[in-house]
C-alpha cells in the first residue's frame, strides 16, 4: 500500500512542478510567444491535477478551452504584440511594481484562510462515462463549474481586446 502512496505523491509533486515551472515561465518571459508556451504547459499541469482528482471531464474541459482555445487567442495577440526590440525599449515602471506587490500579497492573504478551512473530500472512485451520465452532470452536479470556465474564457477575450486596443494607442503615440 505504501507503493501506490509513494506513487501517488511522485505524480502529485510532478504535476505541480510542471504547473509551477510553467506559471513561472509564463510570468519571467520577456517574449511574450515564451510567456504564452509557459501558459499553456501550466494549463496542461493543471489539467494533470484534474486527471488526477478523478475529474476527466473537468480535464478535458481545461485542455480543450484553456490549452487550446485560450492558447491559440494569445498566440495570435503575439503576431500583433511588440516585437523583441520594442521589448527591450520597455522598462516596468516602479509605480507598477508597487501597486503589484501590495495586491498580490493581500490576494495571497485572502486565498490561504480560504484553503485553510476547506475540507476536500475525494472523488468517486469509479466513474460512468456513459453519455447519458456525462450530460446528467454537466447539467446539474458541474454546472457551475461549467459555467466559471466560460465566464473565464469570456473575461480572456475581453483582456485580450482591452491588450490589443491599448498596444494601439500606444502605437499611434
Amino acid at each position: 500500500m505504501t507503493e501506490y502512496r509513494v506513487l501517488a505523491e511522485a505524480v502529485f509533486y510532478a504535476l505541480m512542478l510542471l504547473t509551477l515551472s510553467g506559471a513561472l515561465l509564463a510570468v519571467t518571459a520577456r517574449v511574450l510567444i515564451h510567456a504564452v508556451v509557459g501558459l499553456a504547459v501550466t494549463f496542461l499541469g493543471v489539467a494533470g491535477f484534474y486527471i488526477y482528482l478523478g475529474s476527466l471531464f473537468l480535464s478535458m474541459m481545461q485542455i480543450l478551452i484553456y490549452a487550446g482555445a485560450i492558447t491559440i487567442v494569445l498566440v495570435f495577440g503575439s503576431m500583433i504584440g511588440y516585437t523583441p526590440r520594442q521589448i527591450v525599449e520597455t522598462r516596468i515602471r516602479d509605480e507598477h511594481l508597487r501597486l503589484a506587490l501590495p495586491a498580490s500579497l493581500a490576494a495571497l492573504c485572502l486565498l490561504c484562510p480560504a484553503l485553510l478551512r476547506t475540507a476536500f473530500v475525494p472523488a468517486a472512485r469509479h466513474a460512468d462515462f456513459l453519455i447519458a451520465t456525462v450530460g446528467r452532470r454537466l447539467l446539474y452536479d458541474c454546472a457551475l463549474a461549467f459555467e466559471l470556465i466560460s465566464l473565464l474564457l469570456l473575461l480572456a477575450m475581453v483582456g485580450a481586446v482591452i491588450v490589443v486596443n491599448s498596444q494601439e494607442d500606444t502605437d499611434a503615440q
